[in-house]
């Protein structure tokens, strides 16, 4: 069985806990695209487990995570979460493995994004300044550092001196302090000693458990409003996260896929600039804001919210193959006495779909809005459908009826076992 899951909206809609309940039967879970600018958690108990690179479906007992050939990695960030998980008791050796495919996040790619974004002024994209961007542009213009010269080490030094300093004198241009050549080389040979135990073909791994039948959950980051391709460009991640990303992300056949599992927030929220045409700026916002904990996982930034937009969720589950429902996140909206759902959008009173948008249709159309009345009780500790309030039943069946797919799990809260699970 393979299980494919991914976010519908711009990120954030709470894929870490619907991985980590998937997660109990995986015997692989896999990232196929993306860096450490996507954030995944998982709560257990009193413990929040962060996660940006390793898949968050590894803290299963019998589960493998594997970072493969479409993730873009930053060494120390993914040591920094080796040495936590480790720290927190859980052993790593035979349970993460790293395609030596991989490309590596450079401290002049980090240093690049900030300089960028710093002279873009007031049109700043909102990047995460991670290095994503600069990393995936040496990607495909053939100046990319990967594993695989980690490995070989003399390869390695050679691309970083050549590209370190064409980069430095990039850096300057932007008065921004070049990067230390020397001491670079010095940290990189620590990671490479670290990390190196984990690097293999994970092509290979991947395609054996394929033919062996076995579990595989692939993990996807970010979310379709953030696609490379289908985003209000370039509003967007430097990855492509729809369906078709895990062949090249993976080497894995789309085909292949049993279920292709879509995460919807019951609301909406992202991070970074650009149109976000369902935003509410008023006290309802900074409510949800808050009871929701929505803060970036990665960033730390607050996130801006809107209504539940269901033109993009549908585009979403359109591009995708989407065929599985999660609903997060309904709990965050009881207490409120009027909620709003978006049924599509009109510029000029005229009808417009999501796909024949870009970021100037989607900064100034209007969305077309349907209302429901709210509820007020606490739901947290619900476990079956029927005994949600009748207002919840009704929001959460007009989703269903909307989008034209079952929505097989609600979650009512942050824990791990806070969920409804619907045959």
């Amino acid at each position: 069985m393979i299980n494919l899951v991914v976010g519908t909206q711009w990120g954030d809609e709470g894929k870490g806990k619907i991985v980590d309940l998937l997660g109990e039967e995986a015997d692989f879970t896999v990232r196929f695209h993306g860096g450490n600018n996507a954030g995944h958690t998982v709560v257990i108990g009193e413990k929040k487990f962060p996660f940006h690179l390793i898949p968050s479906g590894i803290l299963r007992s019998k589960t493998v995570g594997v970072i493969a050939n479409g993730v873009i990695v930053d060494p120390k960030v993914l040591l920094d979460e080796i040495n936590f998980l480790e720290s927190q008791g859980f052993s790593l050796k035979n349970k993460l493995l790293i395609s030596h495919r991989c490309h590596l996040i450079m401290p002049y790619h980090k240093a690049l994004d900030e300089a960028y974004e710093n002279a873009r002024g007031k049109n700043k994209l909102g990047t995460t300044k991670r290095g994503i961007g600069p990393t995936y542009a040496d990607k495909v213009s053939y100046n990319g550092i990967r594993f695989y010269e980690l490995v070989n080490w003399k390869a390695f030094e050679e691309k970083f001196v050549f590209q370190a300093k064409i980069k430095n004198k990039i850096l300057k241009l932007f008065k921004v302090a070049p990067i230390n050549i020397k001491k670079s080389l010095e940290t990189f040979k620590q990671y490479r000693e670290k990390l190196l135990p984990y690097v293999t073909d994970t092509f290979k791994v991947l395609n054996q458990a394929v033919k062996e039948k076995k579990n595989i959950l692939l993990e996807g980051a970010h979310g379709v409003m953030l696609d490379n391709d289908f985003s209000p460009y370039p509003f967007s991640t430097g990855s492509n996260v729809v369906t078709g990303a895990v062949n090249s992300g993976a080497g894995i056949l789309a085909s292949k896929i049993d279920n292709v599992w879509g995460v919807v927030k019951a609301y909406t929220s992202r991070v970074g600039g650009g149109p976000l045409p369902t935003e509410i700026f008023d006290k309802t916002a900074d409510l949800i804001r808050e009871k929701g904990g929505e803060y970036g996982t990665t960033t730390g930034r607050p996130r801006r919210i809107g209504w539940l937009d269901l033109e993009a969720v549908k585009f979403s589950v359109e591009v995708c193959g989407i065929n599985k429902i999660a609903l997060t996140k309904i709990d965050v909206l009881s207490g409120l006495k009027k909620l709003k759902v978006c049924l599509g959008y009109q510029i000029n009173g005229k009808r417009i779909d999501y796909s024949r948008c870009g970021y100037l249709e989607l900064s100034k159309l209007k969305p077309v809005y349907k209302e429901f009345d709210g509820w007020q009780e606490d739901i947290s500790k619900v476990k079956k459908f029927e005994d949600l309030p009748k207002n919840c039943q009704k929001y959460i069946g007009f989703i269903e009826d909307f989008l034209k797919v079952k929505i097989k799990i609600i979650s009512v809260s942050p824990e791990r076992f806070g969920n409804i699970i619907k045959s």
